[in-house]
């Protein structure tokens, strides 16, 4: 055997199987934005009630995540994960087939209640297998089907809706639901790891609301608002800063996935390697210098597209940098409540989309798309701080 194969061991197929599941669901909740014009004429409604479906999916995930977790803390992952993806294909079949609004968001209610429960379960599983030195890279593969999604998924779906009509976009999340279930039946071990056979794990939620678990979860929730604020309305800042129109944009965002994508796995890798304390400090560093760039680049306006791609592409990859580092430092807090941590940080993650989309639109109105690079800054600096603090009150 060489050297190379004992130092990078092959990745197991069951983590692989779980990339693709995050991925499926990813998938499945953002390419409604694609086919909303469509949805919304068949189904007698308007976009913004149709733009709900969205609304619905998240604010479910959001609610449903950490009470999934305490529930079905004792159930074998194995089972889990089958019952919730079942679930899931059949709630996109049958939405393939329906005529009523009311019945659709019902049973994106349904997927999303799956969603709850298998994403922050995929983070656990990834955590608990990973061999020593690389649980932050093991964490950072299965979010990247979150960034796969936005540059492979995405665009995949939103093109069947245009070409085969939106019930088959629903048709190919029961499709990715299906392969998901197959493909995590196939891999994933039965066995509990450390645990005897047909043994459950117990759980204590104490560690929970402790004061460490507490300030990472706000520390998750401020990073994410740091980033939002700047993605939420990249339109308005590069129309302002670059006259960048919509067929612009969607090339930005494609790139910016693939950057992202990247940047997620470069995290992890420097989690395992540096500790999580050094690569979150490095991801916030990174994030509040491209910041202060492109701060420059406004007082430079107007600029080349093309110019701003360096400073935006680094901005994605340092942004997705950030969680699995974030993750593993949530996990040492909540030491044995570690999987529910993660339902709950799943929960942060959303909080921080929705307090990122409302303080940017504050920033936007009262100072001007050119402000809003520093003032994620500001809130990223404060995500550390409260990472650092959290860190300083562990026992």
């Amino acid at each position: 055997m060489s050297v190379s194969a004992e130092v990078r061991p092959r990745l197991p197929a069951w983590l692989w199987a779980l990339t693709f599941t995050t991925f499926t669901f990813a998938t499945d909740d953002y390419m409604i934005a694609g086919i909303l014009p469509a949805l919304s004429g068949d189904l007698g409604v308007t976009e913004a009630a149709a733009g709900q479906l969205v609304t619905g999916f998240s604010l479910t995930f959001a609610l449903a995540a950490p009470v999934a977790s305490v529930v079905t803390a004792s159930w074998p992952r194995r089972r889990l994960l089958t019952a919730a993806l079942s679930l899931f294909v059949v709630a996109n079949v049958a939405a393939a087939f329906t005529t009523s609004y009311p019945v659709l968001m019902g049973l994106r209610v349904l997927a999303a209640l799956a969603a709850a429960s298998v994403v922050p379960a995929a983070y656990a599983i990834a955590a608990q297998r990973a061999p020593d030195g690389r649980q932050g890279r093991y964490m950072a593969l299965v979010m990247g089907g979150l960034t796969g999604s936005l540059v492979l998924g995405v665009p995949i779906g939103t093109w069947v809706g245009g070409v085969l009509g939106w019930q088959a976009a629903f048709g190919l999340g029961g499709l990715l639901g299906a392969v998901s279930l197959v493909a995590v039946r196939a891999t994933l071990p039965g066995r509990e790891p450390g645990l005897p056979e047909g043994a459950r794990p117990r759980v204590s939620l104490r560690p929970l609301a402790s004061a460490p678990v507490v300030l990472g979860l706000l520390g998750i929730v401020a990073s994410v608002t740091g980033s939002m604020m700047l993605l939420t309305y990249l339109a308005p800042f590069l129309r302002d800063l670059a006259g960048a129109g919509p067929a612009e944009l969607g090339w930005v965002f494609v790139m910016a996935g693939a950057a992202g994508f990247v940047g997620g796995q470069l995290g992890g890798r420097a989690a395992d390697r540096w500790g999580a304390d050094r690569a979150l400090l490095a991801g916030v560093g990174g994030f509040t210098a491209v910041m202060g760039a492109l701060t420059v680049c406004w007082w430079l306006r107007p600029l080349a597209l093309v110019a701003l791609l360096p400073p935006l592409l680094v901005w994605a990859a340092v942004s997705w940098w950030i969680p699995p580092p974030a993750q593993t430092r949530l996990l040492a807090l909540a030491g044995p409540a570690g999987p529910q941590a993660l339902a709950l940080n799943s929960s942060a993650v959303y909080v921080g989309v929705s307090a990122g989309g409302v303080a940017g639109g504050i920033v936007l109105e009262m100072y001007g798309s050119g402000v809003l690079p520093a003032a994620a800054a500001m809130v990223e600096l404060a995500a550390l701080a409260l990472f650092w603090t959290a860190g300083r009150l562990r026992p």
